[in-house]
C-alpha cells in the first residue's frame, strides 16, 4: 500500500513540473521583447494587453479589453481557486474507509450560479453591441476615401477621383497616406482570395473577400506611420504582403495628394541619346508573350531570346483577371539592378510593351511578374 502511495505521489509531483514548465514557457513567449524585422509590420512586442492604439474606433474596442480581461481573470482564479480547494480539502485519506454522505442538489446555490454568469454575460454582451455600434458606423460624407485592392500578393491603394494608385511588393509594401483627424473611409477588395486589412494599432482587422466590398471608417488621432499587413492566409507568399499608412496633418496631407496626381499624370522622360559618336543600337524583333485565362498564373513562354546590344520590343498581353506584369532583370536573379518593366494591370484583354537595351554581355539573365514573382518566371536568353 505505501509503495502505491509512493507511487502516487511521484506521479502528482511530476505532472506538477510539467506544467509549472509549460506556464513557465507561454509566459516567456507572452514576456519577449523581439519585434518583427519587417519595417511595416507591428512594432510592438508581443503582451497580453493591446499596444499603441492610434484611431477613435481602436480606442472604443480597447476600452472593452481591460474590464473584461478582469472578469475572465476573477472567474478563472475563482473556479481554479474552489477546484483545488475541494480537490485538496476533501481528497481521500488513507484512514477513511467508506463513502462521505452523498447530497444530490441545491435549489438555491443552483440558482446563484446561474443568474451570476448570465449576468455577466448580458453586461458583456451590451457593452459589446454599443461599442460594436459605434466602430461600424459610417458617414455620409467621409473626408478622404481609399479604395484597396488585395491581391496574390500585393496591395494596391487607388483614390477616386484621382489618377493616385499606388501598388507595392514585399517588405516595404505601398504606403497610404490620409490627414489626421478626420474620417477616412477604406473600401476593400480582393480579386482572387480572400485576404484581410490589418493594422495592429488600428486594433481593427477586416477581410477583403472576392466579388464584396467590405468598408470601414478610421479616425486617425495620433500622426506617424503605421505597419499593416494582410492577416488571412493567401498563399505562398503571404508573409511578404505589408503595408502602411501614413498619417499626417490636412496642410501635409493636401500637398501629397498634389505631388501625387502630378506624378501619376506627368509623361514619362524618353530614354537618353546614344553618347555623341556612337551608332543607336541596332534594331531588335518584337517579342510577344500572354498569359491565358486558362493558365492565369504562367507566361507563355519560358525563355525570351535576344542579340546583345540590339533594342527589343516585348509585347505582354494579360488575358486573365490577375494583375500582372513582366520584368527583366540585368542579372540571374531580381537582387539585379532592373532593366525594365510593364505597368502592373488586370486583364483581361490589358496589353503593354516595353522597349528597352538589351545588355551587350551575353548571358543568361532573368524575368518575372511582380505581383507572383514564384511562379511567373522565365530565363532572358541573351547572345552574340
Amino acid at each position: 500500500m505505501r509503495s502505491i502511495q509512493a507511487a502516487r505521489r511521484d506521479n502528482w509531483r511530476s505532472r506538477s513540473v510539467m506544467v509549472l514548465a509549460a506556464l513557465a514557457l507561454v509566459l516567456a513567449a507572452c514576456s519577449g521583447t523581439r519585434t518583427n524585422d519587417y519595417p511595416t509590420s507591428d512594432a510592438a512586442p508581443p503582451g497580453f494587453f493591446p499596444g499603441e492604439v492610434v484611431t477613435q474606433q481602436g480606442n472604443e474596442s480597447a476600452g472593452l479589453y481591460l474590464p473584461i480581461f478582469l472578469i475572465a481573470a476573477f472567474i478563472f482564479f475563482l473556479v481554479e481557486g474552489l477546484v483545488l480547494y475541494v480537490t485538496l480539502r476533501f481528497r481521500r485519506k488513507p484512514t477513511d474507509t467508506s463513502l462521505p454522505a452523498q447530497v444530490h442538489g441545491h435549489n438555491r446555490l443552483e440558482l446563484v450560479w446561474t443568474a451570476i454568469p448570465a449576468i455577466v454575460v448580458l453586461l458583456i454582451f451590451v457593452g459589446s453591441f454599443v461599442v460594436l455600434t459605434r466602430v461600424e458606423a459610417t458617414s455620409d460624407d467621409p473626408a478622404v476615401t481609399v479604395d484597396a485592392t488585395a491581391f496574390q500578393w500585393q496591395w494596391k491603394f487607388e483614390y477616386p477621383d484621382t489618377p493616385i494608385s499606388l501598388t507595392g511588393a514585399g517588405k516595404d509594401g505601398p504606403e497610404m497616406v490620409v490627414p489626421i483627424n478626420e474620417t477616412v473611409r477604406i473600401n476593400l477588395h480582393a480579386t482572387d482570395v480572400i485576404h484581410a486589412f490589418y493594422v495592429p494599432a488600428f486594433f481593427y482587422k477586416k477581410d477583403a473577400v472576392p466579388g464584396r466590398t467590405n468598408s470601414f471608417e478610421v479616425v486617425i488621432e495620433k500622426a506617424g506611420t503605421y505597419g499593416g499587413q494582410c492577416a488571412e492566409f493567401c498563399g505562398l507568399a503571404h508573409a511578404d504582403m505589408y503595408f502602411s499608412v501614413r498619417a499626417v496633418e490636412r496642410a501635409e496631407y493636401d500637398a501629397w495628394r498634389e505631388a501625387a496626381i502630378a506624378d501619376a499624370l506627368a509623361t514619362p522622360e524618353p530614354p537618353p541619346p546614344p553618347p555623341s559618336g556612337e551608332p543607336p543600337p541596332a534594331p531588335g524583333d518584337a517579342v510577344r508573350v500572354h498569359t491565358t485565362q486558362e493558365a492565369p498564373l504562367a507566361f507563355s513562354v519560358d525563355t525570351i531570346p535576344a542579340k546583345a546590344g540590339t533594342r527589343l520590343t516585348v509585347e505582354y498581353l494579360n488575358d486573365s483577371d490577375l494583375p500582372h506584369n513582366i520584368a527583366f532583370f540585368a542579372g540571374p536573379d531580381p537582387s539585379a539592378p532592373r532593366i525594365a518593366a510593364t505597368e502592373v494591370e488586370a486583364g483581361p484583354g490589358n496589353e503593354q510593351s516595353v522597349e528597352f537595351e538589351v545588355p551587350a554581355a551575353a548571358g543568361d539573365y532573368y524575368f518575372h511578374c511582380d505581383v507572383h514573382p514564384v511562379q511567373m518566371v522565365g530565363t532572358f536568353e541573351v547572345t552574340e
